[in-house]
């Protein structure tokens, strides 16, 4: 069994309690414009091109042994269905332009990472977040990898949108010590609009997870003119409430993905709108605090 993976960060303090590790899944099922990672919906193996510094020597394109690199009007043209994965376009590439982005891996080696870090988990009550992209995605390989870090007593994470059918949920949920579930609007009809799917199946997802008892943070990332406004705060307190969920993080704007859109040479829709910071959000946060949440940033 294999997932592609596009990153294990370690030493992570803002994906669930105390000092983690975060497995990155690659793809993603939502198309939400203010994606800080865009690198991550693509379920296939990426190439991140930085256009500034090719040197156009069109080596990647020579060496790629599965022809999978290619130049058209000055702009690399990267086949993600025939590439090996041997890498050799970035080890040729003399201006290092290239960065690949996805590695597909077996469970024991990711635990072979996670394991490396097992003392920091235990002296600051730390352990594993699976994240994304989206985790359930590849599923089988998310419930196992799970099964295992239970098995080394490791405290396990998941930071998801939830946006599954229940059997897939259920099986992945099982093996979970925390869900970090990612909302992104409180109204369905936007919630189509700006990520393409609907929020229905998140939400009875959500409802499985507080019936079964998994502690749940909702995270809300809070994006200006598209639920900003007082009145959207005050309708994801309705939401929560609903839905049992007491604990929110709210996650401000920001463009630190705004270099990875051009360099897989994706319009950024966000390009030219200003980041929020805590100090802007003081009303919002008051908003949830005044309702009775327990309400970070």
């Amino acid at each position: 069994m294999k997932a592609n993976i596009f990153n294990i960060q370690k030493f992570s303090i803002h994906d669930g309690p105390g000092i983690r590790t975060v497995v990155f899944f690659k793809g993603c099922p939502l198309r939400c414009p203010w994606c800080s990672n865009p690198e991550s919906q693509q379920r296939p193996t990426q190439i991140l091109w930085d256009k500034k510094k090719c040197l156009y020597g069109h080596l990647c394109e020579i060496k790629c042994p599965a022809g999978c690199m290619s130049f058209k009007n000055n702009n690399l043209v990267f086949d993600p269905e025939h590439c090996t994965g041997c890498k050799s376009c970035i080890t040729q590439c003399p201006g290092r332009a290239l960065t690949f982005v996805g590695n597909m891996m077996e469970v024991d080696e990711v635990m072979k990472e996670v394991v490396k870090d097992m003392d920091f988990y235990q002296e600051s009550g730390g352990g594993v977040t699976l994240s994304g992209g989206e985790v359930l995605m590849q599923s089988a390989f998310a419930a196992e990898l799970l099964k295992k870090c239970r098995e080394q007593k490791i405290h396990t994470a998941l930071e998801t949108t939830a946006f599954a059918t229940p059997l897939v949920f259920s099986k992945v949920i099982a093996g979970t010590d925390l869900l970090l579930l990612d909302i992104k609007h409180h109204s369905d009809r936007e919630h189509i609009k700006y990520t393409g799917v609907s929020n229905q199946s998140i939400l009875e997802n959500l409802d499985f997870a507080i019936a079964m008892k998994v502690p749940v943070i909702a995270r809300i990332p809070v994006i200006p003119h598209i639920n900003d406004s007082l009145h959207d705060a005050r309708e994801f307190v309705k939401l929560l409430k609903a839905h049992r969920v007491d604990t929110v993080n709210l996650l401000p704007f920001h463009q630190f993905g705004e270099k990875k859109y051009e360099d897989l040479q994706v319009p950024y829709e966000l390009k030219d709108v200003k980041a929020l910071h805590p100090e802007d959000l003081t009303e919002y946060f008051n908003v949830f605090k005044d309702a009775g949440l327990n309400v970070s940033m």
